[in-house]
Parts: C-alpha cells; structure tokens; sequence
C-alpha cells in the first residue's frame, strides 16, 4: 500500500514540474488600459520572432523575442497604430516577421505559386483521366480459327 502512494506522489510531482517546463513566458509590462493589452497580444502574435523563425513573438522565449515584445506593448501603449507597429518591425527585420505578407509585386510568387500549382496538378489530373478514358477495352471478334484454338483448349481443360 505504501508503495502505491509513493508512487502516485511521485509521479504526481513529475506533472507538476513538467507542468512548470511547458509554462510560456510572462511578461511584467503594465498596460494603460486592457484594450491596449488586448490590441499588443494581439499584433504581437501576428508577428514572427526573427530568430526563432515559426514562432510568433507571443510564443517564443528568445530574447530577441522579449525585447521585440516589450517595443510592441510600449508602441501600443504610446498611441501608434497597427500599421505604424507593423511598418517599423519590417524597416526593422524585413517583411519576414509578417506570417501574412503583403500582396505586392516582390510577393506575387508567395501568393499565386499554390495556386498555380494547384491548377498545374488539376490540369494533370483531368488529362491522365481523359486517356485513360480513351484507352477503355473494345469488344474483339475472334477469327475461325483463334475460337477453333480456343475450344480446344477449353476442351482440354475440362477433361484434367
């Protein structure tokens, strides 16, 4: 009995700290008000960290990330708008911290190459299964003698 509840404590203790391990970080910034709050989590986790590369800024635990978070909850609170936030990130670091780059010309390739792939592959698609249509089996007639052939070998068949 007592071997069960060390082990029950024990692996309880293991959830807690691995609970501990998965803990995102927190930042200590004071808002001016909870839309302000609200506004920076928001842009901030449209924004790609630059070191981590597939986390957002909100996510990451770099400190690039911190302090790039840190210069979005001040610019929120100092009354810049979403776009002014977003034009001086990418001065900053490049249209790489946008997980939704603009649609631009430099940017036509990002946008349009799924879909071109897409019609690429439906094109594919739709011509494998037009020839394959073409090749259905046509009804042969047998000559004389390839149905002669062929009921003797039927014949033969049935007599073994």
């Amino acid at each position: 009995m007592r071997s069960i509840l060390k082990m029950v404590s024990a692996a309880a203790l293991a959830l807690t700290l691995a609970g501990g391990a998965l803990a995102t970080p927190i930042d200590t910034y004071e808002f001016q008000n909870p839309d302000n709050q609200k506004r920076a989590i928001t842009l901030a986790s449209e924004l790609r960290c630059p070191q981590c590369q597939n986390q957002n800024l909100v996510d990451s635990n770099s400190p690039v990330a911190r302090d790039l978070r840190l210069e979005v909850y001040k610019m929120v609170d100092d009354g810049k708008t979403d776009d002014e936030i977003v034009d001086f990130m990418t001065t900053r670091y490049g249209e790489f911290v946008l997980y939704k780059p603009k649609f631009e010309y430099k940017t036509l390739v990002l946008w349009g190459g799924p879909v071109a792939l897409f019609l690429i592959g439906l094109t594919i698609v739709f011509m494998f299964v037009r020839r394959q249509r073409g090749n259905v089996t046509k009804e042969v007639a047998l000559s004389e003698e390839d149905q002669r052939q062929l009921d003797e070998l039927l014949k033969r068949n049935q007599q073994k």
